[in-house]
């Protein structure tokens, strides 16, 4: 527990909120874990019924904290995301997600593993992997492509593509868009209609629903092993380099 990440119990539900305003609740190891945490700790306690992720501020998440995953690359490349995905995929309870403002690069892919998804007018969905000489990750080049399609899927993660709220809702990505000031209403109470339902049946239905993505933790063991390779690549250390001075990368592509 870190108060970065609060946990708020309401009846049945535990409301996971990131809590680091100040810096777009951009996320840190300890944040991972925390969340990580949350989500064995609902999945274990039978008087719990439903998780809510949220963020605190103007923003849902920027992502990873820069400082933060540039020390995580320099060591063994590890990070905490390799606990905090599997945790995050293999919830057994239903996950809700409310989103404000952006949520950026895992703040979006993070999202394809909740069961419900209300937005704020504001919210932004972003992932510029590739932009920094990445790869996605959270098992999201496998679902985007089967939720949205092979042209908007590459729009959103080749080219990073921003999408907007009414798009997403469009698209089938989320579920409500709400404004911004009754999103944490409007969530909550989705979450308690869900909590009411029989907890069993609700499982059950959430596992028959996702038995048809099989092949997702192999996909993500993938995704996770080119992650690793190209966070210590040349490529990615100029993209990171240029991200924080602010200036386009330089071209060293051999051709």
């Amino acid at each position: 527990m870190t108060d970065t990440v609060v946990l708020t119990r309401t009846d049945r539900v535990l409301e996971i909120r990131l809590n680091r305003p100040e810096k777009k609740n951009a996320l840190t190891r300890a944040m991972y874990d925390a969340m990580a945490d949350a989500f064995v700790q609902v999945d274990a306690d039978p008087t719990l019924r439903v998780a809510l992720l949220t963020g605190t501020g103007d923003s849902f998440t920027s992502g990873n904290d820069i400082a933060d995953f540039q020390a995580r690359a320099a060591g063994d490349g590890e990070g905490s995301a390799s606990r905090f995905l599997p945790a995050l995929a293999s919830m057994r309870k239903p996950l809700i997600g409310a989103v404000n403002g952006a949520a950026i690069g895992v703040g979006t892919t993070m999202l394809m593993h909740c069961d419900l998804i209300v937005a704020a007018r504001s919210a932004r969905f972003v992932m510029p992997f590739t932009s920094l000489g990445l790869v996605p990750e959270a098992g999201s080049s496998l679902l985007f492509p089967r939720l949205l399609g092979h042209q908007r899927a590459s729009a959103l993660l080749l080219l990073g593509e921003p999408l907007d709220a009414a798009t997403a809702h469009e698209w089938g990505f989320v579920n409500r868009v709400v404004e911004d000031a009754s999103l944490t209403q409007v969530a909550h109470e989705i979450a308690q209609r869900v909590a009411s339902l029989p907890p069993q049946a609700v499982q059950l239905t959430k596992q028959l629903m996702r038995h048809g993505e099989g092949d997702l933790a192999g996909r993500m063991t993938e995704e996770l092993a080119l992650f690793r390779e190209r966070v210590h690549s040349a490529e990615a250390a100029e993209a990171f380099r240029g991200f924080m001075e602010r200036r386009r990368p330089a071209d060293r592509s051999a051709g």
